[in-house]
């Protein structure tokens, strides 16, 4: 009989722990990085660079924008981490971009709102991307925080038009991992 309890009980205790590896696996897959990587984000609005895919390589812009009520208080915008293959690559904040080399192949990229609310912090998006050398790919990064909706991140493709007009009014996102 104490072996049985002894076994439920250590039963009882792992079911959340595996359900937790669960949803950090399905995360990953998604192209997210590790929850505890945070990031510091600066942005300069004089500087609007485009970058060249690199030899043997594609590249990646993520643009950011936020909808907002125009008469409710904000303090500051939101960070959005972004991952590709289960590696965080950057961050965006406010209306900012970046953008990064990727090998050519089969891609998972993951935008998720960095938070230290919980509810918040599990808001994400994902898509795939098959990545071919020498091409440029555009990625737009929604941030809904409108009080009348509730709040939401998802990150499409983007015509390369749009993206060159979203770049030219956005900001450069300096990013850095917090210490």
């Amino acid at each position: 009989m104490k072996s049985m309890l002894v076994v439920s009980l250590l039963t009882m205790l792992a079911v959340p722990v595996f359900a937790q590896d669960q949803a950090t696996a399905a995360r990953t897959a998604a192209g997210c990085g590790a929850d505890s990587v945070q990031f510091d984000v600066k942005t300069d609005k004089s500087l609007h660079p485009q970058g060249q895919a690199p030899a043997g390589k594609a590249l990646v812009y993520v643009l950011e924008v936020e909808r907002t009520d125009a008469q409710a208080f904000k303090i500051g915008a939101a960070t959005i981490r972004v991952g590709l293959d289960g590696q965080w690559v950057g961050a965006n904040h406010g209306n900012t971009y970046f953008y990064f080399p990727v090998d050519p192949g089969d891609h998972s990229l993951c935008a998720n709102w960095q938070s230290t609310l919980g509810r918040i912090s599990k808001l994400a998006s994902a898509v795939s991307l098959t990545a071919e050398t020498g091409q440029v790919y555009y990625f737009l990064t929604k941030v809904d925080e409108r009080s009348h909706d509730n709040p939401a991140v998802w990150m499409e493709a983007v015509d390369p038009a749009e993206a060159k007009l979203l770049i030219a009014s956005a900001s450069l996102s300096d990013f850095h991992p917090k210490k």
